[in-house]
C-alpha cells in the first residue's frame, strides 16, 4: 500500500468502513457495555469486523477507539495501551489491503469557558490516545463526530504534536449548525487553516439530510471531503435499536453526495458491510477531481461561529482598533486589575458600528500579557461572534492566546525582526492562525515602494521555507505620515496594488498614521481609504465609530460593485443626512448584525449574557425599593425565557445560551439571602436528572440541569451511569415531580425503559421525560415516557407541563 497522502492524491474515490457499534452488538456487546471494554477483551471480534468491511470494499478501516481518551475509558484501561492494541488489531486485519484510521471521538467535555477544562487538558488527553494509535500502526488520524470547534482544534493540534500522519476531521451538524453554533463553512475555513488533509461530516442524519451540509461546505472548500451518514434515524424494535435504511436505498441516497464531489464515502450508525458494498458500486471506476470552489482563494479569520474572508476582490473588512490601552485610562486601570468590563463595552460598541474583526491589545504597564491576552481573548470569544486579531510583540503571550481561542484568530504581526518569522511563523501554522506580515527590517523604515516590496519578498521566501501556506498571510502596506514624508501615500498605494496583482495577497493598513500632525485628520483618513480600496486594500485598522470613515467605505463598496444591489448601503444609509451626526434609529451595521443592546437592567444583562454587570444592576433595582421576588419574577425569569426563544429560532447558539444561564445564576445567587430572609424562597418543583446506566456522556444533561435551575426548578443531578433503582429511590426520597433521563448511545437508550417501568411499578406520582442525541419522540412513546425534548430549552417547557399535571 502507498502512504495515505499519496493515496489521497489519486483521481479516484474510495470507501471508509461503516458502523462499528452495530456489528459489535450483533456479536456479543451487551446493553450498557462500552464498545472499548468489549473490544479490548474480544480483539478477535473486532478483527473480524474490520475484515468484513475490507471484503465489502472499504479501503480505510476505523479503529475501535471512538471513546479512547482518559475522559471516557474505564479507569482500569491505560489510554496508550488500549489504543495501541486496538490499532494493532485493525492493522492485523488490514494488512496491505487497506489503511488504518486511528479513530478519535469527542471527549464529552467542553473547553473553558463553556466547560471546566483547559484547552491543553483536552490536547493532552488526545495526545495520549494518538500516541497509542501511532504505536499500533495507524496510517492516518480520524477525528470524528465532533460538535465543538475548539475540541476539533485540540484534536488536530494534538495529532500534529505527536506525529506526522495525515489528519482527517469530521463534524456533525443538526439543522445546519453544530451543537456550539459552528456553521459548515466556518468549520471548513478553520480546518483548512490548520492544514487538515481530509474534511468531512458524519452521523446526525441519513444521506438525504447530509446534502445541505455538504452544499454549505463547498463555497471555499479546497480540500478533499468525505461523508459518513447514518442508515437513517434509529428506531427501537423490542430491546434492539434498528436503522431502517437498507443497503440499496443507502447507496441510492449516496449518489447526490458523490455528484457533489465527495472523495470518500463511508457509513456511521446502523451501517453494515453490505451498506458499504452497495455504496462502493455507486462510484466504482468513477474518476474523481476536487470540485471547483465558487469563491476565489482568500485569507479567512474565524471565531467559533463566524468567518470573515479577506481578499482584494472582496469587500474591505474593518478591524476595530479600540481595545488598546494606549491613551485609555479606564481600560488601562481595568487591565491592570484583571477586569474586562471596559473591553467588553468597547467590543460591543465597535461591532455595532460595523467592525468585522476586533484587534485586542493588552500591552499596558504592570500587565502580564502572557496571562491577560489569553484570558481576555477567551472571555471575548464567549461574548462576541466577531473573530479577534491578537496584537502583541510578546510571542509567549500570542502562543498562550492561540492555545485557548476557539477559531482562527488573526495575529498582528510578523516583521523582519531577526528570528521573529522563525519563531512565530511555525506557531501560526501549527495553530491555523492567519497573520499580518509587516515589512520592517531593523529600525529603518522602508520609505519607497521598491524598498518595502523587497522586504516583503524576503519575508515571503522565509515563510515558504518554513512551509507556511500563502493563504495564511496578509501584508501590512505600512502607512507612514504624509506630513513628514509627502510621498508616503503613493508608495503605500503602490505596495497594495503590487500585492494584489503580482502575489494575490490581501493587504491591511493602520489608517490613522497617514494624517498624523495634520488638521482634519478624519477627512484625510477617509480620502486615503477610498484611494486604497481602488487599489485592492483588503482591510483597515481603524475606529469604526468614525462616521466619515464608515460612510466612505460604504459608498466605495457600491461604486466598486462589491455591494450587490447596494443592499448594505440602502440598509444603513436610507435615512442619511448631510448634516452629519449619528443616523437616528439605525438598526444594522456593515457586519450584518443588529446593534448591541445597551445593558441597563437585570433583564437586559441576562439576555446579553452580561455576567459581570448583572449584580450591580440588581443592586440598583433593590435600592429603588423593588421586592427581590418581583425582580426574579418580572425580570430574570422572562429574560431567560426570551433567551430560550432566541435559541429555538437559531438566533442564539449554545455559547450564548450558557452565558445567559450563568448570568441568571449569578443574579439569583445574589438575591438568594434576601429571598430566604423575606419569608423563605418560594417552593420549587423538584426534578431528578440522570444519564442512564452504562452511559458516561453528560454534556446534554448538564445543560438541561442548568436551564431548569434558572427557570425555578430544584434539580437533583445524579450524574452519569446511574442505575434505574437509584434514580427512582432518589425521586421518592425528595418527592420529585419529574425525572429527566439522558442517553447519547443507542446501546444505552434502552435503559430508559427500565426507569419508566420502575416508576410505574412503584406507583410514584412522578412523570418521566427523556432526551439525547439518539432518542426520538417515537422512542419516547414506545417506552411509555411522559415527555420528550430535543434540547435544553424544550426540556424546560416539557418539565413545566409535566409538573403541572403530576
Amino acid at each position: 500500500m502507498p502512504d495515505f497522502r499519496r493515496f489521497l492524491k489519486e483521481n479516484r474515490m474510495f470507501a471508509f468502513d461503516g458502523g462499528m457499534g452495530t456489528l459489535l452488538q450483533a456479536r456479543g456487546l451487551q446493553p450498557g457495555q462500552s464498545p472499548e471494554s468489549f473490544g479490548i477483551a474480544n480483539p478477535e471480534v473486532v478483527i473480524g469486523i474490520h475484515r468484513d468491511y475490507i471484503q465489502a470494499g472499504a479501503k480505510v478501516v476505523t479503529t475501535n477507539t471512538f471513546g479512547g481518551t482518559a475522559f471516557k475509558l474505564d479507569p482500569s484501561l491505560d489510554p496508550v495501551h488500549f489504543n495501541r492494541e486496538m490499532a494493532a488489531a485493525a492493522r492485523k486485519a488490514a494488512g496491505d489491503h487497506a489503511f488504518v484510521a486511528g479513530d478519535v471521538g469527542p471527549t464529552g467535555k467542553f473547553c473553558k469557558p463553556l466547560g471546566e477544562y483547559d484547552f491543553r487538558e483536552l490536547v493532552q488527553a488526545f495526545k495520549q490516545q494518538i500516541t497509542g494509535l501511532v504505536q499500533g500502526g495507524a496510517d492516518l488520524i480520524l477525528v470524528e463526530t465532533q460538535f465543538d470547534l475548539a475540541e476539533c482544534r485540540a484534536a488536530v493540534i494534538a495529532a500534529r504534536e505527536v506525529c506526522d500522519l495525515p489528519v482527517a476531521v469530521s463534524m456533525t451538524f443538526e439543522e445546519g449548525v453544530s451543537l456550539t453554533g459552528t456553521t459548515p463553512l466556518t468549520y471548513v475555513d478553520t480546518m483548512q487553516n490548520l492544514g487538515v488533509e481530509l474534511i468531512g461530516t458524519n452521523c446526525s442524519a441519513g444521506p438525504e439530510g447530509m446534502l445541505k451540509v455538504v452544499e454549505a461546505m463547498l463555497p471555499r472548500l479546497r480540500t478533499p471531503f468525505f461523508v459518513e451518514p447514518n442508515a437513517g434515524l434509529p428506531e427501537l424494535e423490542g430491546d434492539q435499536t434498528v436503522f431502517r435504511l437498507g443497503p440499496e436505498d443507502f447507496a441510492e441516497q449516496i449518489k447526490p453526495l458523490v455528484e457533489a464531489g465527495a472523495k470518500a464515502v463511508g457509513g456511521c450508525c446502523g451501517t453494515t458491510p453490505e451498506h458499504i458494498r452497495c455504496a462502493c458500486s455507486v462510484f466504482a471506476d468513477r474518476a474523481w477531481s476536487l470540485p471547483e470552489a465558487p469563491e476565489p482563494s482568500c485569507l479567512v479569520v474565524t471565531s467559533r461561529s463566524q468567518s470573515v474572508a479577506v481578499a482584494p476582490h472582496l469587500s474591505s473588512k474593518v478591524i476595530g482598533e479600540r481595545i488598546n490601552p494606549t491613551g485609555k485610562k479606564v481600560l488601562t486601570a481595568e487591565l491592570q486589575a484583571g477586569q474586562y468590563t471596559e473591553a467588553f463595552r468597547l467590543a460591543k460598541e465597535q461591532i455595532a458600528s460595523g467592525a468585522h474583526i476586533l484587534d485586542v491589545n493588552v500591552g499596558a504597564p504592570m500587565v502580564d500579557e502572557t496571562q491577560l491576552l489569553p484570558d481576555l481573548s477567551l472571555a471575548l470569544g464567549s461574548r462576541v461572534q466577531a473573530p479577534l486579531c491578537l496584537d502583541s510583540t510578546n510571542i509567549d503571550a500570542l502562543e498562550a492566546a492561540l492555545n485557548v481561542y476557539p477559531g482562527s484568530p488573526l495575529v498582528n504581526s510578523i516583521s523582519g525582526e531577526p528570528g521573529r518569522m522563525q519563531k512565530l511563523g511555525p506557531l501560526c501554522k501549527h495553530y491555523g492562525a492567519p497573520f499580518i506580515l509587516l515589512p520592517l527590517l531593523g529600525r529603518k523604515l522602508p520609505v519607497t515602494a521598491v524598498d518595502r516590496l523587497k522586504v516583503i519578498e524576503q519575508l515571503l521566501l522565509e515563510a515558504d521555507e518554513l512551509g507556511i501556506p500563502r493563504h495564511l498571510i496578509m501584508v501590512d502596506a505600512l502607512v507612514l505620515t504624509v506630513s513628514s514624508k509627502p510621498e508616503a501615500a503613493k508608495a503605500c498605494l503602490e505596495v497594495i496594488r503590487h500585492c494584489r496583482d503580482e502575489w494575490g495577497l490581501a493587504t491591511v493598513c493602520g489608517l490613522s498614521n497617514i494624517s498624523f500632525g495634520l488638521p482634519a485628520r478624519e477627512l484625510l483618513n477617509a480620502s486615503f481609504l477610498v484611494m486604497g480600496m481602488t487599489q485592492g486594500l483588503s482591510a483597515f485598522i481603524a475606529n469604526p465609530g468614525s462616521q466619515r470613515l464608515m460612510e466612505s467605505r460604504a459608498s466605495s463598496e457600491v461604486l466598486l460593485n462589491r455591494d450587490p444591489q447596494a443592499r448594505d448601503f440602502v440598509a444603513n444609509y436610507a435615512e442619511w443626512k448631510p448634516s452629519g451626526g449619528p443616523l437616528p434609529g439605525r438598526e444594522s451595521n456593515m457586519n450584518g448584525q443588529k446593534s448591541s443592546v445597551v445593558v441597563e437592567t437585570p433583564s437586559q444583562a441576562v439576555i446579553t449574557g452580561a455576567k459581570d454587570e448583572v449584580v450591580a444592576l440588581v443592586k440598583v433595582e433593590l435600592d429603588k425599593g423593588r421586592d427581590p421576588f418581583d425582580i426574579v419574577d418580572s425580570d430574570l425569569i422572562p429574560a431567560i425565557t426570551e433567551v430560550g426563544e432566541k435559541y429555538e429560532k437559531k438566533e442564539y447558539f449554545l455559547p450564548q445560551l450558557l452565558q445567559s444561564a450563568e448570568t441568571m445564576q449569578t443574579a439569583f445567587e445574589h438575591l438568594r439571602p434576601l429571598l430566604e430572609s423575606e419569608g423563605g424562597a418560594k417552593e420549587k418543583t423538584c426534578v431528578v436528572m440522570a444519564t442512564v446506566e452504562g452511559d458516561i456522556h453528560d454534556i446534554g444533561k448538564n445543560i438541561v440541569t442548568l436551564m431548569l435551575q434558572n427557570n425555578g426548578f430544584e434539580v437533583i443531578d445524579l450524574g452519569k451511569d446511574v442505575p434505574a433503582e437509584k434514580i427512582v429511590a432518589t425521586a421518592r426520597e425528595h418527592g420529585a415531580r419529574v425525572i429527566g433521563l439522558s442517553a447519547l448511545m443507542t446501546t444505552t437508550m434502552v435503559r430508559m425503559e427500565e426507569t419508566v417501568s420502575l416508576v410505574r411499578e412503584q406507583g410514584l406520582d412522578c412523570k418521566v421525560m427523556v432526551g439525547g442525541a439518539v432518542v426520538t419522540e417515537e422512542y419516547a412513546d414506545r417506552i411509555g415516557a411522559d415527555g420528550y425534548s430535543r434540547d435544553a430549552v424544550e426540556a424546560v417547557k416539557i418539565a413545566k407541563k409535566l409538573s403541572q399535571r403530576a
